[in-house]
Formats: structure tokens, sequence, C-alpha cells
């Protein structure tokens, strides 16, 4: 299993998902948690049709699950800069590359070490269902 984490570690309000990764790989051996820009080429990470991310999210207070493309909030793009994250994973599923997306959202200021206990869960079951093969 592969998980895409984002983040900027310049910006504090945008880096707990990278202050997570090493307690992350260190728990979870048999996930690939990998380390990408949103203006990368997420095509080449689809694996069947799927994605899982891990991101930070403004506007919440407990980390949560989003699995509906549609709900991502997209702002108006005016350059590279603006083309974020939520128009590529919009742009993918109107091209139909992209199947089915989840996403780990962390709130912008949750405590670093609650933020990894919700965490270990949601990976405990993923681990579980990709074992079952389903």
């Amino acid at each position: 299993m592969k998980i895409l984490v984002f983040g900027n570690p310049l910006v504090e309000q945008d880096s707990l998902a990278l202050k997570l990764l090493p307690k992350l790989r260190e728990k979870f051996l048999s996930i690939e948690f990998k380390e990408l820009d949103p203006n990368e080429n997420l095509e080449e990470e689809i694996e069947d049709g799927k994605l899982r991310i891990l991101d930070v999210v403004k506007g919440i207070d407990n980390v949560m699950i989003i699995n509906d493309i549609d709900k991502l909030q997209v702002g108006k793009v005016y350059s590279m800069h603006d083309f974020d994250l939520a128009y590529n994973l919009k742009l993918l599923k109107k091209i139909n590359k992209l199947k089915e997306v989840e996403i780990i959202c962390l709130p912008m200021f949750m405590d670093k070490e609650e933020a990894f206990s919700q965490i270990q869960l949601i990976l405990r079951k993923w681990v579980a269902q990709d074992m079952q093969g389903s």
C-alpha cells in the first residue's frame, strides 16, 4: 500500500503530515509513505484507479477521511501556483484516471501525538482490508 503525503515544512500550519512521517514509517513498515508536491504528476501514483493521501486540511477539528472528490473545494486558478491538490484530483477523475480516493485529513493545529493516535486507527484498518483483499 502506498500513501501520498502532502505538506510544506516551511509553513507551520501545513507541516503536520510531514512531521508525522518518521513515526508513521517506523510503525507501519508495510506502507510506503511518499512525499509529494500537489503539482507533481499524480497520475503516475494511481494504483488500480485509487489514491490514498495524508494531508492537512483547513477548517476541521478532528482527523477525518474524505472519499468524495466532489466535496473538495477548488479555488480560482490564475497560475500554476494556484493549481492545487483538489484541482488535480478533480481533473484526474474527470478524465477517468482516478476512480477512488481516500484522504486522511488532519486539522491544521492538532497536537502531533493526538494526530498520530487517530491516524493509527485508520491505517490499521486499511492494512487489514488490504490483507483481506478488499
